[in-house]
């Protein structure tokens, strides 16, 4: 019997992760957009389709009360909103929310007495995702963690601008995490850091890259690992100048402060590419048996080419990690209710599933 699901939004992410769980057989899939013509790119495929404004509470709850299951890939101030209708309608909720405040009111919600049966597993993409999976496995293999560094990159494969990038994911989430507080651990201690600082330089594969700080893709990892580790966290890798032209930007023209105007100015500037490649690259460090050691997971995915069209690195990677996050819960292998921490996925058995093998034959 086929396990009914709701998806919200069909754009990017969306239509791939329709694609998948429609084609693996095992999925009642309803994909449901406030925008008729978004809903043509799941045309040719076994799914249901609605056009459905997600901000009206009343329809939204009408649309999710016979579901079992909701991915919700619709922009991060959507979270709270479709969360709460899902606790209305006893639906277990998943989304790809990179938002620290939106996954903080979601714990909340879990942890109200009458949501007790519901699952609710925020954070299911890249970054958050896969990369705290990726960290917290690495991390168990320590006796004593020291520090624990995840850089993560989803970059246009060909950089051809000033700003040496593409647009390859949501703008919203982009502009989200370059203008809003990370959290780290230093010293074990709990700390907020500034998007756009802690600028570093490394190269792989030849390849020349900068990271600094951005908001959210350390998921819940601070909570998890505080008082076990000293030094741990994220930034967000770009080819370099990226972040000078950013800032300039944000901060000297004062753009951080009308957000909407430079969301405009990128979708009209900077072109999308399918043509990218994302960049996953985790260190930790510590001693195991007295030794002071270091282990390193390191994924370079490229976007693919098939039937004529490419499939982007960054929808292959995000929608491997809600697929399989959800693929694991129908399975039994999650906990069947309350707050789901995306490091309580197995590395392994992440990528023993059939959506996680995106980053297994990456190796």
């Amino acid at each position: 019997m086929r396990t009914p699901l709701v998806l919200l939004g069909a754009g990017h992410i969306g239509q791939t992760i329709a694609r998948w769980l429609s084609e693996c057989g095992d999925y009642e899939v309803m994909v449901a957009d406030r925008d008729t013509q978004a809903l043509k790119s799941v045309d040719g495929l076994d799914v249901q389709r609605s056009v459905v404004d997600s901000g009206d509470d009343g329809a939204l709850q009408r649309l999710l009360d016979p579901a079992d299951i909701v991915i919700n890939a619709l922009p991060f101030h959507m979270a709270i909103p479709v969360a709460r209708a899902a606790a209305a309608t006893g639906t277990h909720y998943f989304d790809l929310t990179e938002d620290v405040n939106a996954t903080k009111a979601i714990s909340q919600l879990a942890e109200q007495p009458h949501n007790a049966n519901i699952a609710f597993m925020p954070q299911c993409g890249l970054a958050p995702g896969f990369i705290g999976i990726a960290a917290h496995a690495l991390a168990q293999s320590f006796d004593v963690i020291h520090d624990v560094k995840m850089r993560v990159g989803a970059l246009p494969e060909f950089p051809t601008n000033e700003l040496k990038y593409n647009l390859t994911w949501s703008v919203d989430g982009l502009i989200n995490e370059y203008c809003h507080p990370c959290e780290a651990l230093h010293e074990g201690e709990l700390q907020s850091v500034q998007a756009l600082e802690g600028l570093e330089h490394f190269s792989l594969d030849g390849v020349e890259y900068e990271a600094f700080n951005t908001s959210g893709g350390l998921g819940t990892l601070c909570d998890t690992l505080k008082g076990q580790v000293r030094n741990l966290d994220y930034k967000s890798v770009r080819y370099p100048g990226h972040l000078e032209r950013m800032r300039f930007l944000l901060d000297d023209l004062g753009l951080k402060r009308d957000q909407e105007l430079i969301k405009s100015i990128l979708r009209k500037g900077v072109p999308t590419t399918m043509r990218d490649v994302v960049l996953v690259f985790v260190t930790v460090s510590g001693l195991r048996n007295d030794k002071l050691v270091q282990e390193v997971f390191m994924r370079k995915i490229f976007a693919t080419h098939a039937h004529g069209q490419y499939m982007s690195a960054i929808q292959s990677t995000t929608a491997s990690g809600i697929c399989t996050a959800v693929d694991l819960f129908r399975e039994g292998k999650l906990a069947p209710r309350g707050f789901i921490r995306q490091e309580s996925i197995a590395l392994s058995a992440f990528l023993a599933n059939r959506f996680g093998k995106v980053y297994a034959e990456a190796a």
